[in-house]
């Protein structure tokens, strides 16, 4: 059993872990619903998509790494504020972030809390993004806000789970190679304490 919110209990077996890559799942979630997307907002929409119409999950997790000038390298934190980051239509008198004529907020919401642990604001995108310095989002990925917003479109319960692998800095893309394969060890004990 998976329990959120110290309130809502949902089976494993009818809930979908979702990751980017296969790095970030390990072997950890072997056996279990696991859905590998592939890097990015529009693969990310796709898979998640397909598996929603064949397998029904009655819960949506997304588990992956991403970067963070705030959160310290190997801290979890639990997501349920999303920003697209990559989006800018300025130009044409829409906020910064705003899908234009969507009706979707700046900031999407949707998910649920895990207890014990720090909340943050996802900025995703379709960037490897260093030298991080915008303050509307302190943990930065490229596939949960997509993933988000078909949970909730699709009025199915979510839960996002990052893993720090990098400071979004210089040395990102060193920091992430190392510490990605960790991720997974750091979800399952959060998701599966007793075990």
């Amino acid at each position: 059993m998976i329990l959120l919110d110290n309130n809502y209990r949902f089976n494993v077996s009818e809930t979908l872990f979702v990751f980017a890559l296969e790095s970030e799942a390990g072997n950890v979630f072997d056996g279990m619903n696991k859905l590998i997307t592939g890097i990015g907002k529009v693969n990310a929409s796709i898979a998640l998509t397909k598996a929603i119409i064949h397998q029904k999950p009655k819960l949506i997790i997304n588990l992956g790494s991403a970067g963070s000038s705030r959160f310290n390298k190997g801290e979890v934190i639990c997501c349920r504020n999303f920003i697209q980051r990559d989006m800018d239509v300025r130009g044409l008198g829409f906020l910064e972030y705003e899908t234009p004529l969507s009706g979707i907020p700046v900031v999407l919401e949707h998910g649920h809390f895990m207890g014990g642990l720090q909340e943050g604001i996802c900025g995703t995108g379709d960037s490897f993004e260093m030298n991080h310095i915008n303050d509307a989002y302190n943990v930065i990925d490229m596939e949960a806000y997509p993933l988000a917003l078909i949970a909730k479109m699709e009025n199915i319960p979510f839960l996002c789970l990052k893993y720090i692998s990098d400071d979004a800095g210089d040395n990102a893309a060193e920091d992430w190679t190392v510490q990605v394969h960790l991720a997974a060890h750091a979800f399952k004990k959060i998701l599966f304490p007793t075990e």
